[in-house]
Parts: structure tokens; sequence; C-alpha cells
């Protein structure tokens, strides 16, 4: 489902360039829940990006389900990421003036499809049908980020991302959350990967794998 082959990816900081993907060789199969780990700036989540088409690496192919997503332009991508990626952020990432399920059905809307029946499904498959028609300001942490999940699986997405799901969440919120995620990933065969520090969570998965100076080690 997901191949990728040499990814290099650094940043100038200053005079200095810090190299943060250091030739990253990586394959992973369809319905297969990954987890990677690893010390603060090991370069986790600039691989998530990287990955998921948002962030364009210096050299070396990300493939998704056989599609190269660097030789693809601009809309080409969007348009793809849109219809076959999902992405979990650590912060919600939600738009405050919109209800929970207008949140959920802005990515039908950006691929020009009125999906407000498949958003309510989602909504309830996350548990959350009573609390569609509130704003993300009157909802707590943990049930933005079901409000954020039901909105990256509205589309159906044969993969999923999550970047630190449960980081800002309390252990019982977390467990709660990885449940949703990992359920989604076994009853849909969705890809699911995931970036995290805790290495209880990544322990629930099939692989977990541990970068460390721009390299996966394990």
């Amino acid at each position: 489902m997901i191949e990728t082959k040499d990814l290099h990816r650094s940043y100038r900081i200053g005079p200095k360039v810090v190299e943060v993907l250091r030739g990253i060789d990586l394959s992973i199969s369809a319905g297969e829940r990954v987890f990677l780990c690893g010390p603060s700036g090991a370069g986790k989540t600039t691989l998530l990006y990287t990955l998921a088409g948002l962030e364009h690496p210096e050299c070396g192919t990300v493939s998704i389900d056989g599609t190269d997503l660097y030789r693809m332009g601009r809309r080409q991508q969007a348009a793809f990421r849109n219809a076959r990626i999902g992405y979990v952020f650590q912060n919600y990432h939600l738009l405050p003036e919109l209800t929970a399920l207008e949140n959920v059905m802005v990515p039908g809307l950006i691929g020009g499809k009125d999906r407000e029946a498949a958003a309510k499904a989602a909504l309830e498959r996350v548990g959350l049908s009573e609390r569609a028609d509130h704003l993300p300001a009157e909802l707590s942490g943990g049930e933005q980020q079901r409000v954020a999940i039901a909105r990256a699986i509205v589309n159906e997405p044969k993969v999923l991302f999550a970047d630190e799901p449960t980081g800002n969440l309390d252990s019982a919120t977390s467990a709660q959350i990885m449940e949703i995620l990992l359920g989604l990933a076994t009853e849909h065969g969705v890809t699911l990967v995931v970036v995290t520090h805790d290495q209880t969570l990544a322990s629930r998965g099939d692989r977990t794998l541990i970068i460390k100076d721009g390299k996966i080690s394990g």
C-alpha cells in the first residue's frame, strides 16, 4: 500500500543544514497498523507528512496504492489526498465556526459532493452522533479528536495517518481514541500509520518502527 525509496529531507536553520530524513526505505502492507516511534526531533512527523503528501522530499519517492505522490501536479495530488488519504492531527484543526457535523462534511465539499449522510455515519462510527450540532468550543478534547477522526474517514480513505493523536489527552481518553483508530483499521481494512511517543499504545499495532537520526533503526 505504501512504499518509499531513498527519502531525504533537510531544513536550513540560519547557516546550518539539519538533515531530518536520511535515505529512508519503507514498505507498509495494505491493512497493516504501523506505529512510528523515536526521540523528539528524530524525524517522525516529517516522515509522516512526507508519506501523506504534505511535505515534498528533496529526493526519493513515495507511492500509495501504486501511485507516485510526487509525480503528480498539485491539483492532482490534492484530489488524490482528499479521496484516498485521511489525516488526524494532534491539535484537531477543526474549524471553530462550524459544527461537528459541518466539520466532518468539509472533505466531501472539497471534492464537490454533498456528504451529509456520510458525515452523520462517520460521527456515529466514532460515537458522537449526539454532538453533531455542537461547535468545537463546546466539546471536550477527546470529543474534538473524535470529530477529527470522523472528518478523516468520511471519504472512506485507504490510508489513515495520525500524528500524536492522543498527545493532548489523558490516559483514559487516549485509550478510547486508540480503540477507535485500531477498530477502523481492523473492521474496514484501512492502512494505519501513527506517530506516537507512547510505547504502550505502539505495542498494540502490527509493527513498530523506531526512527533515530533520520533513519529507521527497528
